[in-house]
C-alpha cells in the first residue's frame, strides 16, 4: 500500500492560496492511493469557465472527470485551482477537455480516465466534447475504446442547461 500524507503539498491547508490568472498545470498535485483495488473517482465541476480564443467571450461548462487511479490520486484543492486557471485562458471546448485529460494523465498515470465537458449554449449551440484514455496493454485500454465507441448512444434530454 502507498502511504497517503500531505507532505510536499503546497495548496492543501494553505490560507494564502494564490489563484492563477492563466492556464497553470503546475498547480496540480497528487497524493498516494492507499487502495490496490480498482475504483472510480468522479469530480463534477459545474462552474468551469474559459474564453473563446477568437472572440474572447466567456464559455461556461460543467466538467466531469472520472478516473480509475493507479498509484496516485489528484489532490482536490489543486484540481480546483487548476480548473480555475482556465478562466482567462483562450481555448476551444475540445482543447479544454483534451488538455485537462492529458495533464491528469501526466500527473497520475491512471489506469483509466475520461473527461466530459458539457458547455452551455452560445449562439444557439452547445458543445459537449468527451475524451478518454485506458492504460496501454491493460484491460482498461479496451474499456476506453468501448466507452468512446458507445459514448452518447442515448443522449440526455436537452433542457438548455
Amino acid at each position: 500500500m502507498t502511504d497517503r500524507t500531505s507532505e510536499g503539498l503546497k495548496n492543501l491547508g494553505n490560507q494564502n492560496t494564490k489563484y492563477p490568472q492563466d492556464y497553470a498545470p503546475e498547480v496540480l498535485e497528487a497524493v498516494g492511493n492507499v487502495h490496490e483495488n480498482d475504483y472510480f473517482v468522479k469530480f463534477n465541476a459545474p462552474e468551469f469557465t474559459s474564453l473563446c480564443p477568437i472572440t474572447g467571450q466567456p464559455d461556461f461548462a460543467t466538467i466531469y472527470i472520472s478516473y480509475v487511479p493507479n498509484k496516485k490520486l489528484v489532490e482536490s484543492k489543486s484540481l480546483k485551482l487548476y480548473l480555475f486557471s482556465f478562466r482567462n485562458h483562450g481555448a476551444f471546448h475540445e482543447d479544454c477537455v483534451n488538455t485537462i485529460m492529458k495533464d491528469l494523465i501526466h500527473l497520475l498515470e491512471p489506469r483509466y480516465i475520461e473527461v466530459w465537458g458539457k458547455f452551455t449554449p452560445r449562439g444557439g449551440i452547445s458543445i459537449d466534447p468527451f475524451t478518454n484514455y485506458g492504460k496501454k496493454d491493460t484491460p482498461w485500454e479496451n474499456v476506453a475504446f468501448e466507452r468512446l465507441s458507445h459514448h452518447d448512444l442515448y443522449p440526455e434530454k436537452i433542457d438548455n442547461r
